[in-house]
């Protein structure tokens, strides 16, 4: 078909109008979704925060819902949208988040796919078994006990870790950490026993010159320590009378490694005090009847006890007793005779 040169313009004019329509309008839509996706939900709690979490399984349409029931997103169908054209869908982070009512929607997107959950304060005590910081941290809501203890004793896992050992006990090191709820177990002991090197570098920055079974040993005695110290000054003391013991193969006579057979072995309530009866008892963390280290940590050592483990005090001293049950101060001394002598004084003031 032929067209005149007037009707090619007057083609190419009215095409030309109409793409021009539709930009405008394309903007036009843009700029009511940029306000739309900009323009926070009302509330009359605005300021005022909820815990939202993402859950395994959620999918952009279960977040946008939970979202518009909670009133903090004007509709789920504009999160759906924005999502997809942001090309997030499948990017939301599990995990719990603090979102303030009043936020944008957009923020609120945001704040899903960059993963800012809130982190929760836990700590963890100096010289506590493996077994009570799985319980505290089920009790905080961040993993529960049988995933965690199946973390510790995961060889694959500690091995990847520098940790030839059945289980981390020793290697968890206590501080105070900020976890998410619901975090991996596998990440939380990772994250401890990283922690554990990193501090144990400061201490002793030789300690990777060591063999695994030497290093173990220390942390082995440093654990014993911890149990059995508690003025900060006498720590380096006591890990020097234990090694003298070692030296000449004598028993460590710890009262903490019975007191850790009764609560952590046996499973038995922590004594009040340790009987004759008790120093008895058969087994290899028995360091009465037994002579050496017994074969394993009995705690998690901290900073004060794994400083005197590696660096103890150059001592003469063969033995140490309780002399003042309230603030903790040992009596130590070189001979048997004087150990006697001032172990009766002890049970004379009582």
């Amino acid at each position: 078909m032929y067209f005149t040169e007037e009707v090619v313009i007057k083609k190419i004019v009215k095409a030309a109008v109409l793409l021009a329509a539709v930009a405008v309008l394309s903007a036009a839509a843009a700029v009511v979704l940029f306000r739309y996706f900009n323009t926070p939900q009302e509330s009359s709690v605005t300021g005022k925060a909820v815990v939202f979490s993402v859950v395994p399984g959620d999918t952009v349409g279960s977040i946008a819902d939970r979202l518009f029931e909670k009133r903090l997103i004007k509709s789920s169908a504009a999160l759906r949208l924005y999502s997809r054209i942001m090309g997030s869908s499948g990017s939301f982070k599990i995990g719990s988040y603090r979102i303030e009512y009043g936020e944008k929607m957009n923020e609120i997107h945001d704040i899903l796919i960059e993963g800012h959950q809130i982190l929760y304060k836990v700590t963890i005590p100096e010289g506590w078994t493996f077994k009570r910081i799985g319980e505290l941290l089920e009790e905080e809501g961040i993993t529960n006990t049988s995933d965690f203890y199946k973390a510790v004793s995961d060889r694959e896992l500690l091995s990847g870790l520098g940790i030839e050992a059945d289980n981390a006990e020793g290697f968890l090191f206590p501080d105070t950490y900020l976890f998410q709820k619901d975090f991996p177990a596998e990440r939380t002991v990772s994250f401890m026993i990283k922690n554990f090197f990193k501090n144990l570098d400061m201490i002793y920055p030789g300690y990777s010159a060591l063999s695994f079974n030497e290093l173990y040993q220390k942390i082995i005695l440093a654990s014993i320590v911890e149990r059995e110290y508690r003025i900060a000054e006498e720590a380096p003391l006591i890990a020097g009378v234990f090694y003298n013991r070692l030296k000449n193969s004598m028993s460590l006579g710890s009262c903490a490694t019975i007191a850790y057979i009764i609560t952590d072995v046996e499973d038995k309530a922590h004594p009040s005090r340790i009987t004759y009866d008790d120093l008895e008892i058969q087994s290899p963390y028995n360091t009465y009847i037994n002579k050496g280290l017994p074969p394993g940590p009995i705690a998690n050592p901290g900073k004060t006890a794994l400083e005197a483990a590696f660096h103890p005090a150059d001592t003469k001293y063969m033995f140490f007793v309780l002399e003042d049950p309230v603030t903790g101060r040992h009596k130590f001394t070189e001979t048997y005779r004087d150990h006697l002598t001032a172990k009766n004084l002890y049970i004379k003031t009582k």
